[in-house]
Order: C-alpha cells, then structure tokens, then sequence
C-alpha cells in the first residue's frame, strides 16, 4: 500500500490586508461632537475664525468620510434624520450648534457671506463637491420638517449656490414631492430661492440655468394642483417682483403651443382630411393656445409645403405646387384676414422659394393664385414690393412681380377714377 502524500504547507506566513481595502467603520456622533465642539468655541458671526477651524479640522478629522454630517451641521446645526429633525443623541452641548444658515440672521448679505465660507471650504477640499450636491438635493426633501423662517433662509442661500454654480439647478427637481407641491411649500421656496437667484446675478443667469436642467417647461408643476393655470402664475410672480419669469413662462408656452398646433395640421392632412373640417379644427386650436393669426398662417404653409415629395425638374414642379396650393386656398384664406396675416404668408412664400431652388421661378405664380383666390390682397402685394419684403432673392423676385404689380397700380387708379365718378 502506497500512502497518499501531503502537500506542503507554508508556515510562518502573515497575509496582510491592504490599506485600501480596509474599510473604516462610521461613527457620525463622534465626528459631529468635535466638530460642534469646535464650532461652538467660536463667536457666532465670526466667519473667519469659524472658516479657519473647518480648515484646520480637514486634516484631522475624516470629511470624506463623513462629509454629508459637515454640511448637515453647517447648513441645520446638527445632524440631520430622516424627515429632517435634529439627532439630539449624546451630549445636547455637542448636539447642536448656532454657526449655520438655520441660525443666521435672515439678511442676504450675511447669508451670502456664509455661503462663500462654505465655497471656500469645498474649493480647499475638492472630494467635498459631491457630497455637498448630495446634501442640497437631500435637504430640499427635508423642507416639510423646518420652519417656515428656517425654509425661508435656505431658500436664500439655496439661490446663491445655485446662481454661483456651486450646485446644478437640476438639485430642484427634490421638489417635485407631492406633499411639498400640494401644501404650496415647493412653490414659495421656489420664488424665494427665484428672488435671490436674480438679485445675486441676473434672469439670464436663471433662464439658462433652467434650460439646461431642462426645468423651463415645468415651472407650472411647482404650483399646487388647483392653481395649476397660467393666471394664477402670472399673478403669484407679478405680486413677489419677477416679471421677466412671467415673460419667459409666456414665450415657453407660446414654443409648446406652436409645435401641438403644427403637430394638429400635419395629422390632419397626413390622414386626408376635408379642408372645410381642418379650418373648423385649427380656428378652434389657435383660439385655445392664443396663437397670432400671422403665427398660425406661418405654420400652416409650412406644413402643407412639408407635405408634397417635390419633382426636382423646375418644369414639373411649378405645376405640382400650384395644384397642391389651389386646394388649401380656401384654408390660407380663412387665416389671412389682417394685413400682417397676408405680409407674413408673403414672405414667408419669398423665403421658402429662395431656399428651395426648383421654386425660384414659381415665386409669382404662386402670389398670382392667392391674389385670384382672396389668400391675398393687391394692397399687401404693393407693399411688398415696395419694401416690405425679405432681402432672400429680393432682386429674382421684384422682376418677376414687376409686371403684376404695375397691373394692379393701375387697375387701383381705374378703380379710383371710377369711384370719383360716381360720386360725382
């Protein structure tokens, strides 16, 4: 019999554990008793000092670590939990402090003040970046818990972190909470933060903040479901100084408005409606969105012009647009009743003809046949020629019109002539 041999073993071996691999266990009390301990040793309104001892404690005590406890103490005075009460654990001399924005005097320059403090301290500790929009974001959730005065100077310093980029504006969308929304807490630290956001820097600032987050179109979901309109908008900014919002929101509006406008005509015509059924339509459609008639007549050439797949021989092309515009004629005609309705259609025609080659020389038969059918005016086609039009193509399309609108002077004069006849 053969026994089995043993493998050797190594011993005497130590294996060591990497230091990176070694995680450090939490202890947020300890770390929140020293650093309040040190806070409270300092006079309230001296920042320099205050500043000085956060730095100096950077080296010693973890911030990477524990740095959503730092700016849960800087912003509220202590640590925060869920729903946003203070931990009061331990000792109560370590459990609060009066150096944060909750304590601070609500004056916006001093709370600007502390808000640099708090940029300094991130710009001298770069891993703090993060865990500092971690705390915005979580802190806004937390509003419900504090109070109305506490809700009021974080929205203020909110502002001008938002404003100094400290934090994206995106940190708004913690907002978006139903409890908050409903009880109308959303919408009154949204204007706060909107006041101090201008005040800091400018509404451009704010307008192409809100872009960017991609927040422009949803400034009316931080109103409660029962004021939800664009009145209640409107007046509610106007009352608290912010009418260039109102501006904004308007324009949004009018943007949105548009594309569901054009979005109404290219359905219709891709489904083959009867033309009389999509005037009924779209006169309905512009009066809900408030849509300018010139707006709406603009919209429409353009989507019946984006409807027809164009033959690229100039031959063929002129009698294909002809055909397609005779039968929506009596659709351009029931949006072009002022004369800015019928100077817009004019050149938007211009435009789209100088753009379009094969339809350079459709240009005057076009505006023939919407002479012919009432689309437009000769009114409106001698002011165009006379300076009202576009400079696209402007020389090309004034000699084509020549001859037409030296028809229509004098057919005005005959007609003016014979008027004064008869009333002799």
């Amino acid at each position: 019999m053969s026994l089995k041999q043993q493998k050797p073993t190594l011993s005497g071996q130590r294996i060591k554990t990497r230091k990176r691999d070694e995680k450090e266990k939490q202890d947020p009390l300890a770390f929140r008793d020293v650093i309040i301990s040190g806070l409270n040793e300092k006079p309230v309104d001296d920042l320099e000092q205050i500043a000085k001892f956060l730095d100096i404690s950077g080296g010693k005590q973890n911030y990477r670590l524990y740095g959503e406890y730092l700016f849960d103490i800087l912003f509220a005075g202590g640590i925060l939990a869920p729903g946003g009460s203070i931990v009061e654990d331990g000792n109560p001399k370590t459990c609060r402090t009066k150096v944060c924005i909750f304590e601070a005097e609500e004056d916006p320059e001093k709370i600007r003040k502390y808000v640099q403090m708090l940029n300094k301290l991130i710009c001298r500790y770069r891993y703090l970046q993060k865990a500092f929009e971690d705390e915005m974001q979580k802190i806004l959730l937390f509003l419900k818990g504090f109070s109305e005065a506490q809700r009021k100077k974080l929205a203020i310093a909110a502002g001008i972190i938002l404003a100094n980029g400290m934090s994206p504006a995106t940190t708004l969308n913690s907002l978006f909470n139903d409890q908050l929304i409903k009880e109308g807490i959303a919408l009154d630290f949204v204007t706060d933060l909107f006041a101090a956001w201008v005040k800091e820097k400018d509404f451009n600032s704010l307008s192409m903040a809100l872009k960017k987050a991609e927040l422009e179109n949803k400034l009316l979901d931080f109103f409660p479901p029962n004021k939800k309109t664009l009145e209640h908008f409107e007046a509610h900014f106007t009352e608290h100084g912010l009418n260039k919002l109102i501006t904004f929101q308007r324009a949004r509006e009018s943007v949105v408005s548009k594309k569901q406008f054009q979005a109404n005509i290219k359905e219709m015509l891709n489904t083959g409606s009867p033309v009389k059924e999509i005037i009924v339509s779209l006169k309905d459609e512009r009066k809900k969105y408030s849509i300018p008639e010139e707006d709406a007549v603009f919209l429409i050439w353009k989507a019946i012009m984006q409807e027809v797949e164009w033959n690229k021989k100039e031959e063929i092309v002129a009698d294909q647009a002809l055909r397609h515009l005779k039968t929506y004629s009596p659709l351009f005609a029931e949006f072009t009743t002022t004369a800015k309705s019928e100077e817009s259609l004019l050149i938007k025609i211009q435009e789209y003809c100088y753009e379009n080659m094969n339809f350079m020389k459709v240009f005057q038969k076009i505006i023939l046949l919407f002479y012919k059918t009432d689309v437009l005016s000769e009114d409106s086609i001698i002011k165009w020629y006379n300076g009202a039009h576009s400079s696209k193509g402007k020389s090309v399309f004034l000699e084509q019109m020549k001859k037409m609108v030296e028809w229509l002077k004098s057919a005005e004069e005959e007609s003016g002539s014979e008027d004064e006849e008869d009333e002799n």
